[in-house]
């Protein structure tokens, strides 16, 4: 089973994102749960998202206490929630930030995906909406999707241009990461 922890702020779509992940994956023949964990309900707080996929039936229904991946959205969150708590040895970190990884410089050995997502989204979709684009990032750094998937999950939550432009956001961090451009690559300290 692979766990994902999804780190945002109440209206940055984290909830959003791992219901869409779940479908994607689903989609894909696996077994998922996705669910949220609040604390306070606002606008702007830290919310979690919580993604379970396997391949086989998942019986427990509990937080993720030691994530495979954590999906960092806003950056700002690491200087104020323990993001990186319980990550596994050789889990992944995937951040929307303008700073590189170096720049960033984080106390940990796993592996960081550090991109700007804000600006695709900006660029794409006209607002600093990246629930989708860490979509199509985490389907390509982790393989476990694929982008028609992605895709398939975005038009059954969304509908016309907002669809399009969505898709073709997350289709931009997808191609990156897979090595479509290498700039995103180049970010990752590994």
């Amino acid at each position: 089973m692979i766990e994902v922890r999804i780190h945002g702020r109440g209206g940055q779509g984290s909830v959003t994102a791992a219901e869409l992940l779940g479908f994607a994956a689903f989609q894909g023949g696996k077994y998922v749960q996705a669910f949220p964990s609040f604390g306070s309900e606002r606008m702007g707080a830290p919310v979690r998202a919580f993604l379970k996929i396997s391949d086989q039936e998942i019986r427990s229904h509990s937080q993720i206490y030691e994530p495979d991946y954590v999906i960092v959205q806003d950056a700002t969150l690491l200087a104020t929630v323990p993001v990186f708590q319980g990550l596994k040895k050789d889990g992944v970190i995937i951040i929307n930030t303008k700073k590189t990884v170096k720049e960033l410089n984080l106390d940990t050995k796993n592996k960081i995906i550090a991109f700007d997502a804000t600006d695709i989204a900006t660029r794409i979709i006209g607002r600093p909406l990246v629930n989708t684009i860490l979509m199509g990032a985490f389907a390509a750094v982790s393989g476990m999707i694929g982008f028609d998937a992605i895709e398939k999950a975005i038009n059954e939550r969304f509908k016309g241009e907002i669809a399009k432009k969505n898709i073709a956001a997350a289709k931009e961090a997808y191609d990156t990461l897979k090595g479509g451009k290498n700039e995103l690559k180049s970010r990752s300290n590994s």
